[in-house]
């Protein structure tokens, strides 16, 4: 059965629809750093089960977001980077992620409030400064006036 939109006609509820399911948004921001194997992630990610991280990079692979490329025929390997569509979202990610440390970081649980939080964040950050999002402006879209 295909799952239900929250909300067809708000952008932010078809959104979520895509990343809205839990670990899709720490798997967006272990590729912000650049392309890893299924293995680099699961490890990263700890806790998130094989077929639930398999079913969450088909479904950022089907809408876009996520780009698999095969590195080895027998047995069949593949490593996953963002596309520019999905690295987009980087800056999302970085803002979530600054919005925890302001007002979350305090009082994270101790097992929480790790280095590895910070290290995740500075690459994405790194990331998007080598690879800024491009804003592409809409084929036959007027353009602005000049102020």
């Amino acid at each position: 059965m295909a799952k239900k939109s929250l909300d067809q006609t708000c952008p932010i509820a078809r959104s979520l629809d895509i990343v809205g399911e839990r670990w899709t948004l720490l798997i967006i921001r272990d590729l912000l750093s650049g392309s890893k194997r299924f293995q680099d992630l699961q490890q990263s990610l700890a806790g998130i089960a094989p077929n639930v991280l398999s079913d969450r990079l088909k479904t950022l692979e089907k809408h876009g977001l996520v780009e698999r490329r095969f590195y080895s025929d027998h047995p069949p390997r593949a490593d996953y980077s963002l596309t520019d569509k999905g690295a987009e979202l980087g800056v999302a990610v970085l803002a979530l992620g600054g919005w925890g440390m302001r007002h979350l970081g305090p009082g994270l649980h101790k097992g929480f409030h790790h280095p590895e939080c910070y290290k995740h964040i500075k690459l994405a950050t790194d990331a998007l400064l080598r690879r800024p999002v491009r804003h592409r402006e809409k084929v036959g879209s007027p353009s602005r006036p000049a102020r």
